[in-house]
């Protein structure tokens, strides 16, 4: 089984700017953090994951960094991260932060070193190309842009960027960037941190000779190119070896196939990874796909390395909206999407909000949206001669600021999370959907998740079990066992607005069927013979 704490522990989603504000900025802080951590506690989770807090013009919510030793005035200091730290580790729980070193800010004195002449030693810290016939050097396409390459006029070339204008890709090829950013590593590290989340890990290495491509719309080409495994090995045997940490890679463009290869046990590389074959590729529920990814992963990781499952984070419309019923089934569908979660294979992670069913906004114009990867592909689109509302509509249900809504913590005024003027708008729902109506309702959403992270550390199957799907030619429902030993755990669920039927098979006809645990609070009061009657979004797990 090859046992590890990080295989074995849930994972909680702080996007600290949304979480609490304790100052009254309108902005949440990591003093918020510190003041709502029994809360986290109470929900059962192990790691927290933070967002990053470190110095930055804030382009892109912190991730257009000018100061990898400093923390954002808006967050806090450094006195303050100690303390969250020390606060976290008191109530035996861990912390892992945001690691953001495929770019730097524009603002970064590497930067503006770099930029400063084309003979300044940090000239090659970044990537530097000449122009290709007075235009880009290639056709590339970046994240947030039109084009991954800006023209500097002062020193007539142009460098490269993955994702803003503002956000220049740091040069990996440079053995001085590689030492750098493994020091900023070992002293986070030292200060106590448990590990890092890897902020677009795969990209680090660039396509040599930054060839055209065919169709530059595709922007696989940013990542999985070869060298990035070197880099990794080498980041692991210089500093991530030397500790007992968590890491978790963010790998988007990946296969099952290129995925081991990140975090193979035999790899040395990375505990963990997040893919996007759901969060990028999957718009809207699509159960069958879903269950092609999940049976694919399962099998091309299988004894060899680990997964991750999450359904929404703060780059991604919150689950309940997208993948579910935010109306009239909301709290069936977000319990049910709990029970999957926290079931399949690989470590859970829980999205700030996720635990009391929060859902994506509607913004009337784009002056109210924050998200700049929206707010640029809107820009592009209405310059195309695009209606503008026809655009914002288009734009609105997969906007990154679904998720960025503030943490509603009561029905007072902007939700409880701010005295002041919240940094985006509270979604109007707070009043029905909030912390402290769910702390009090026995049967809420957040009770339910706090049963599935009880039952997670109680029962080794749902951690370490073989996973098999015993629905495959089945497009309605998702059915699948996790076994272990001599205990078998059978999932039933019903991802639909729409009444189901589900027939055993044989082999588990005669078998004793004890529920663990169901959506709908009267679920156990039938014997369940050969046919389970299943009801709108309706999640049951059995021991068998």
């Amino acid at each position: 089984m090859n046992k590890k704490w990080w295989k074995e522990a849930v994972v909680y989603q702080v996007y600290w700017r949304s979480f609490y504000d304790s100052n009254g900025d309108g902005i949440g802080d990591l003093q918020g953090v510190i003041n709502k951590l029994d809360y986290i506690k109470e929900l059962g989770v192990d790691v927290i994951w933070l967002n990053p807090m470190y110095e930055s013009p804030d382009k892109d919510n912190g991730y257009d960094i000018s100061n990898y030793y400093g923390v954002m005035e808006k967050a806090g200091d450094l006195e303050t991260v100690d303390c969250l730290i020390q606060e976290v580790h008191q109530r035996g729980m861990k912390i892992i932060m945001d690691l953001v070193v495929n770019h730097t800010s524009d603002q970064h004195p590497w930067f503006l070193e770099s930029k400063s002449s084309k003979d300044n030693p940090k000239r090659e810290r970044y990537i530097w190309k000449d122009p290709v016939r007075g235009k880009a050097p290639n056709n590339w396409r970046s994240y947030f842009a039109p084009s991954a390459w800006e023209f500097d006029e002062a020193t007539q070339q142009y460098y490269f960027h993955s994702f803003a204008v503002q956000q220049p890709d740091l040069n990996w090829e440079n053995p001085e960037v590689r030492e750098e950013i493994y020091r900023m590593m070992r002293y986070w590290l030292d200060r106590g941190i448990d590990g890092f989340r890897m902020d677009v890990i795969n990209l680090l290495a660039k396509l040599n000779g930054f060839p055209d491509a065919e169709d530059p719309y595709d922007i696989s080409y940013l990542g999985n190119n070869p060298g990035i495994h070197e880099y990794l090995q080498e980041m692991n045997r210089e500093v991530l070896q030397h500790y007992d940490i968590m890491t978790v890679g963010e790998i988007p463009f990946v296969t099952p196939e290129d995925g081991v290869l990140y975090v193979g046990k035999d790899r040395h590389e990375l505990n963990t990874l997040f893919h996007f074959q759901v969060a990028d590729e999957m718009p809207t529920w699509d159960l069958p796909r879903f269950k092609e990814i999940q049976r694919t992963w399962y099998e091309g990781l299988k004894g060899r390395g680990w997964n991750s499952q999450f359904l929404n984070n703060h780059d991604h419309t919150r689950l309940v909206t997208r993948y579910g019923n935010d109306r009239e089934y909301r709290v069936q569908s977000a319990k049910l999407f709990a029970t999957m979660l926290h079931t399949l294979p690989g470590m859970p992670y829980v999205y700030q909000g996720e635990e009391i069913g929060m859902t994506g906004v509607k913004f009337a114009r784009i002056e109210e949206y924050d998200d700049i990867a929206m707010k640029n592909k809107y820009k592009e689109e209405v310059e195309k001669g695009r209606d503008p509302q026809e655009v914002l509509e288009e734009l609105r249900f997969l906007s990154r600021d679904n998720s960025r809504t503030p943490v509603q913590w009561d029905e007072t005024a902007n939700a409880g999370f701010t005295t002041g003027t919240p940094w985006i708008k509270v979604n109007p729902n707070y009043r029905e959907i909030n912390v402290a109506s769910a702390l009090q309702d026995p049967d809420s959403i957040f009770y339910f998740y706090k049963k599935l992270i009880s039952l997670r550390k109680e029962n080794e199957v749902m951690v370490y079990g073989d996973y098999e799907d015993r629905s495959l030619d089945n497009p309605s429902l998702y059915v699948y066992t996790r076994s272990l030993n001599r205990q078998t755990w059978l999932v039933i669920l019903n991802p639909n607005a729409e009444e189901n039927e589900y027939r055993l098979p044989d082999l588990f006809e005669t078998q004793e069927k004890k529920l663990v645990i169901a959506n709908y609070s009267d679920a156990g009061a039938e014997s369940v013979k050969e046919t389970i009657h299943l009801r709108p979004y309706e999640a049951r797990i059995y021991e068998l």
